[in-house]
């Protein structure tokens, strides 16, 4: 049995998308900050059948996050699927006249530093596999940068280059990479973009394995 590894685990999307791959049988590894949290949606997943267990880690720290993605391989299974999809801080959507050198480091260490090191993790338990899937959310501003958010603007442009260039690299070696942008808010009301219906699109994108760039909604004109 495989594993799904989420990356930035939490009640909303988060849970929908541990709960959709873990139904279709694999085991599942909730990477984040707040062990509290993950206690809760690990007991909320076993209520339903599915094996997952939570590792404590910061995207913003890439060795805790490769010993994150490293336990999770040795206790559940090799990462089958990746989703990398943690929500930006607040503080990385200032304007862009008011941000800094030093406001883009961790919307940079964030959104580039931390998917690359999450790939290098998993990446050689999916060669030996033979497959695998590298899943990227991001908001409407990774492919129309927006003044008012510069720091995920900036940020989520390089995260996008990296996921499509790796969608060209790993395409021979049977390994999925795939972006879905999420426009606008997640909303449980939300026909397209509500948790359940965004970890149904997500995991359609890990067994269709098409295009790079998905949109959960069409992106406003």
């Amino acid at each position: 049995m495989t594993t799904f590894a989420l990356i930035g685990a939490g009640p909303g999307l988060g849970l929908a998308s541990a709960r959709r791959f873990g139904a279709a049988g694999h085991r599942v590894a909730l990477v984040s900050r707040n062990a509290r949290n993950q206690e809760q949606l690990v007991a909320e997943l076993a209520g339903e059948g599915i094996d997952a267990r939570g590792f404590t880690a910061d995207v913003l720290d890439p060795a805790s996050l490769t010993a994150g993605l490293d336990e999770a391989a040795a206790a559940l299974g090799p990462v089958e699927i990746l989703q990398f999809s943690p929500v930006p801080r607040a503080d990385f959507m200032k304007p862009v006249l008011e941000t800094t050198a030093a406001d883009l480091g961790a919307p940079l260490a964030f959104s580039v530093l931390g998917p690359v090191t999450c790939v290098q993790a998993v990446l050689p338990g999916m060669r030996k596999l033979g497959r695998g899937t590298l899943l990227f959310v991001n908001g409407g501003s990774a492919v129309r940068p927006s003044p008012g958010v510069a720091g995920t603007s900036v940020a989520f442009a390089g995260e996008s280059a990296y996921a499509a260039m790796l969608h060209e690299a790993l395409a021979a070696e049977n390994i999925h990479v795939a972006q879905l942008i999420v426009p606008g808010a997640i909303r449980p009301d939300a026909e397209h973009s509500s948790p359940r219906a965004l970890a149904e699109r997500l995991y359609a994108l890990h067994a269709e394995r098409g295009d790079f760039r998905h949109y959960a909604e069409p992106m406003p004109g």
